[in-house]
């Protein structure tokens, strides 16, 4: 098959932005359909309802702004997000999940627990 006319890696760097934005649990299912995106098994026409969500999600274009309506312009992405989502859930695999964990994972390090400071009293 042919070149493909995504840059994964943009559209990769596209949702890392938005991660930082939306955080880790808004952020997986747009991973999961990200790798769903660049399985070879999953048919064209869902890669493309999934690249046209993807790309609403996480391009700068709104049709209800955030700024104007805070609640409701984040409910159109969260909506869209959650549609396709539901719609793809079958085409994700083991691996997928792993691979989006991972990702996640170095995107949110956890911090270290600050260690337990001993308590010596004086007598």
């Amino acid at each position: 098959m042919g070149k493909s006319i995504i840059n994964y890696s943009v559209l990769k760097g596209k949702i890392r932005a938005f991660a930082s934005l939306a955080g880790r649990a808004a952020t997986r299912p747009a991973l999961l359909l990200y790798y769903v995106l660049r399985s070879r098994e999953t048919p064209f026409k869902d890669k493309v309802t999934i690249f046209t969500t993807l790309a609403y999600v996480i391009l700068p274009v709104d049709l209800l702004s955030a700024k104007r309506i805070p609640i409701i312009g984040w409910m159109d992405e969260v909506a869209s997000l959650s549609v396709a989502y539901e719609k793809m859930v079958s085409h994700i695999t083991p691996e997928m999940e792993r691979r989006a964990d991972d990702t996640l994972d170095r995107w949110f390090p956890t911090t270290a627990p600050t260690p337990a400071i001993a308590h010596n009293p004086t007598t």
